[in-house]
């Protein structure tokens, strides 16, 4: 442990996703100090619709978020 889960909107390579979960895994373990060994990464990919829910959810409502965005996500519904 620790885990990390990434939600970022659908279109990123599989290539892509590995070298983002690689490199958060390194940021922790140089961070905090933990087993690398003990690290997992998930992404989990959303339509610009379903992030809408996902947002209010996962940030608006987070009680444990400790990096606030700073967009609306409806903001990516014009892309």
């Amino acid at each position: 442990m620790p885990h990390i889960t990434i939600k970022m909107l659908q279109g990123r390579t599989p290539e892509q996703k590995k070298a983002a979960a690689e490199k958060l895994a390194a940021a922790l373990t140089e961070t905090i100090g933990c087993n690398p060994a003990h690290i997992s990464v998930s992404v989990e990919d959303f339509t610009p619709q379903e992030w809408q829910e996902q947002y209010r959810i996962e940030v608006a409502e987070n009680p444990n978020l400790v990096l606030k965005p700073d967009y609306h996500p409806e903001d990516v519904l014009k892309k």
